[in-house]
């Protein structure tokens, strides 16, 4: 099914033009229209621009009509931005059916229109970290891309790890057993960690209670993970929620004189803090398998000892 798919740089500046051009050709080799922001390949700094150009590039990818409007790399620079960000502009371009996509500072823009519209959009790839690579893009990714593209996506599932802290006593909403138990009509919501806690205080994170909230990152040690869990935890964020998903934590070392603190180890801590469920192993991050998640939607989770759910049914 042939689509209309935009790409834009609202973020970090294109490094690696050979993956930017291998993505566009993945693209129109599975049937799509690649329509190329003017200012896609554009330089300022490490940004895509300055930010008056990738505003303007944002509000053309919201005119665009595009079925998919699809970010080139994440980096950082949308928070620079989201002030000046047409949010009824965007939020008008998804009622007309354009799916915006994304994932690691996109972060940013999503939560930021989730606060501002209540809109839906989709952490997902970006064209050159997932389309582009040198050897075929992941098939698990493409296919729930195409998903996507053809409006039949109406889930996801994975297996969570041996040992996973699955245990703790139900909180409200919440049925079933240890082993088994399901949150239904819950907002899912979330992204990158690091976006998450820098947006605290500001109006470009929204409110939710109630909801699902899923969070991944690259690069960054366990303790700064948790630092940042705990910024938001102080905040309130985290206890109001009725699960929180760890996706994939990726790129990072442990050193010596961490003696056995690691990731495993801030799950376990958060889990203390809160009444909260707290999962993990969820195939989504700076990783080449990642599924696509529809930020804002109403969700459930569902979870059958170790094979966990997120459904969200048809979105068109």
């Amino acid at each position: 099914m042939k689509k209309h798919i935009y790409i834009y740089s609202p973020s970090s500046a294109v490094r690696d033009k050979a993956s930017f051009k291998r993505g566009v050709k993945r693209l129109q080799a599975l049937g799509h229209e690649v329509e190329i922001d003017e200012a896609a390949l554009a330089s300022h700094q490490r940004f895509a621009g300055d930010d008056e150009t990738r505003l303007a590039a944002v509000h053309r990818a919201a005119a665009s009509g595009a079925d998919v409007a699809l970010i080139s790399r994440g980096g950082y620079g949308l928070t620079r931005i989201l002030p000046g960000i047409n949010y009824k502009a965007v939020a008008k371009a998804i009622a007309k059916g354009t799916q915006f996509v994304g994932l690691s500072d996109f972060t940013a823009f999503q939560t930021a229109v989730l606060a501002k519209t209540g809109a839906v959009t989709w952490a997902g790839p970006a064209l050159g970290e997932d389309f582009g690579t040198q050897a075929a893009p992941d098939d698990i990714m493409e296919a729930c891309f195409g998903d996507l593209i053809t409006g039949q996506g109406e889930g996801t599932g994975w297996q969570l790890p041996k040992n996973a802290i699955n245990s703790i006593a139900d909180s409200a909403g919440v049925s079933g057993g240890t082993g088994t138990f399901s949150i239904r009509d819950a907002v899912l919501w979330g992204g990158n960690l690091a976006m998450l806690s820098s947006l605290v205080g500001t109006p470009y994170l929204p409110v939710i209670k109630g909801g699902i909230l899923f969070i991944e990152d690259v690069g960054e040690h366990p303790y700064r993970v948790e630092r940042m869990l705990t910024q938001l935890l102080h905040a309130g964020v985290l206890a109001q929620q009725k699960a929180i998903i760890f996706g994939q934590f990726s790129n990072y070392k442990l050193v010596p004189h961490d003696k056995g603190f690691k990731l495993t180890t801030v799950v376990a801590w958060l889990q203390s803090q809160i009444k909260t469920r707290v999962l993990t192993g969820l195939p989504f991050g700076h990783v080449a398998t990642k599924v696509l998640l529809p930020v804002g939607c109403k969700t459930t989770l569902a979870v059958e000892g170790r094979d966990a759910f997120l459904l969200w049914g048809h979105q068109h």
